[in-house]
């Protein structure tokens, strides 16, 4: 919802698609599936989606990897590369040990400061509404705030492979059926 909003998105949008997603909008029965696969340079990619028919959205993601110089994986070829979590990043300038000291008492797993001076902080899944909350109400204003499959590690890709990988996640963005797309691939520009 918080997406959603910060999009602009039309309340009376985000209203029927809450409840198409529940289950409560009559004659839609909706299924969540995740795919997973290898992009370009062995990059792993997972796909999450929701579709009301899985045998469309499976053939559209499989083509898209065919298409694109990936393949798409069985369940569990890439997904213990990554991590579950809930993840809140904050611009570079930011107090760390302000925004370590509120995230550590509210329950959070780790708080992470990047090369680039940005602090990140990551939470397990269930506690992340608590620590969002918890650095809202100490002033501290995340840039990026979601649950999210974090990698454990990265791929790095350069030139014509990053140009082809970048291609390869637009494209399964652009699917209709498609909530979410994650990737280890640590695209150069």
């Amino acid at each position: 919802i918080d997406k959603a909003k910060a999009a602009n998105m039309p309340a009376d949008r985000i209203k029927y698609n809450v409840e198409k997603a529940s289950g409560t909008l009559e004659g839609v029965s909706l299924e969540e599936i995740r795919y997973e696969g290898y992009g370009i340079g062995g990059a792993a990619v997972i796909i999450d989606t929701m579709t009301d028919n899985k045998v469309r959205t499976v053939a559209e993601v499989r083509h898209a990897f065919s298409k694109h110089g990936g393949n798409l994986g069985t369940d569990g070829s890439v997904s213990f590369q990554f991590k579950h979590c809930g993840q809140l990043v904050f611009a570079p300038g930011t107090s760390e040990d302000k925004v370590m000291e509120v995230a550590l008492e509210a329950g959070a797993d780790d708080v992470i400061t990047d090369a680039d001076g940005a602090i990140e902080v990551l939470t397990s899944p269930t506690e992340f509404e608590a620590v969002k909350n918890a650095l809202e109400a100490a002033g501290l204003t995340p840039e990026i705030a979601e649950v999210t499959m974090r990698a454990e590690n990265t791929v790095e890709l350069t030139g014509e492979d990053a140009a082809r990988m970048q291609k390869l996640l637009d494209v399964l963005e652009d699917l209709d059926d498609v909530q979410g797309v994650f990737h280890n691939a640590e695209i150069q520009e």
